[in-house]
């Protein structure tokens, strides 16, 4: 059986859609399906103004060539060029697929480039209209999608590597808080480089905002981005991992750092209220410093054990039970 699966990421980018994707598509390949994935990489692209590291389609009408009769299924798991083209080429021509939304997309372009979310959501809304199912992250969005008017939404989890993300020995003497991810204004990172502790602060990753950041706050270790074993080890050494974002569907650093044993201090907001449990595996407050302080005192064991239910065998059997036979009836252009 043959998937495709269409998205605007993907390799050499780094953030959750990516990963989710990418494990996907091994989870289902161990299941013996085919799965194609049309990326940018496949197109003649450009760097993205807002995000020069992402690369965009400039001919995203070829998508059409790689939507044929010999799939039997079609997901589109992203808005952007491709997403439409490939979005706007079934519905021509009789084809049924799946979607997902996996971003805040909407509150990003607010905060960056002042986008009433009326427009992006209205955008959002009539793409995912004509959808069989649309996948979402937490219970939270569902919630709050559905309370706009999006219809046909399906819980769909995540997961991470646990032969990667595990507690292990403690190998730094510093008693720092950490934080993962992009380094950009609509992860809301200033939240955590400003909060007033005498605890060191470790930040890994990169993006458009790490010069002025590094600038800025020059008591801050910016170590650039960590993978696999090194980023465990990160995970493992500290304190308390600190989740500042207010626009993520989700947040797989917070499930791969309570893998570690290391809680998580949020705000009560989508994502990590669909995760983090007051007590047991971090702390949510509408200070974040307050959080801090007291997931300080979680047991680490309860913070693997809160997570111990995610996998991507699961993540891929939610996949399939909402997928539906494209049917193709090739093909107008």
């Amino acid at each position: 059986m043959k998937i495709v699966i269409v998205t605007d990421a993907w390799f050499p980018q780094v953030n959750g859609v990516v990963t989710t994707l990418n494990f996907l598509k091994k989870e289902l390949e161990k299941q013996n399906y085919q799965v194609d994935i049309i990326h940018p990489g496949l197109f003649r692209t450009s760097s993205f103004s807002i995000y020069p590291e992402i690369s965009l389609a400039m001919n995203p009408w070829k998508v059409k060539n790689y939507i044929n009769e010999d799939m039997d299924y079609l997901h589109i798991a992203t808005e952007g060029p491709l997403g439409l083209f490939a979005r706007n080429f079934a519905i021509r021509n009789n084809i049924e697929f799946t979607t997902a939304i996996h971003t805040k997309f909407p509150e990003y372009l607010k905060k960056i480039l002042f986008i009433p979310l009326s427009l992006t959501y209205g955008y959002l809304k009539w793409f995912h209209g004509p959808t069989h199912k649309t996948l979402v992250n937490t219970n939270s969005q569902i919630e709050e999608l559905s309370s706009i008017g999006f219809k046909n939404l399906v819980l769909w989890s995540r997961a991470i590597d646990r032969n990667i993300f595990y507690p292990r020995k403690k190998l730094s003497n510093k008693d720092y808080l950490l934080y993962v991810g992009r380094i950009s204004k609509e992860k809301n990172l200033e939240d955590f480089l400003n909060l007033d502790t005498i605890k060191q602060k470790i930040v890994v990753g990169s993006g458009p905002m790490l010069n002025e950041y590094k600038k800025n706050y020059r008591t801050v270790e910016f170590v650039g981005p960590k993978f696999e074993n090194e980023l465990a080890q990160y995970y493992s050494d500290a304190s308390v991992f600190v989740f500042p974002s207010k626009t993520d569907t989700y947040g797989i650093v917070m499930i791969e750092a309570l893998a570690c044993g290391t809680p998580v201090a949020a705000y009560p907001v989508t994502g990590p209220k669909d995760i983090i449990i007051n007590e047991i595996n971090g702390y949510l407050h509408h200070d974040l410093l307050t959080a801090v302080s007291l997931a300080e005192n979680i047991n680490s064991k309860f913070c693997e054990e809160s997570i111990e239910s995610l996998s991507w065998s699961n993540v891929a059997n939610t996949f399939l039970g909402t997928l539906i036979p494209a049917r193709p009836k090739l093909i107008n252009t």
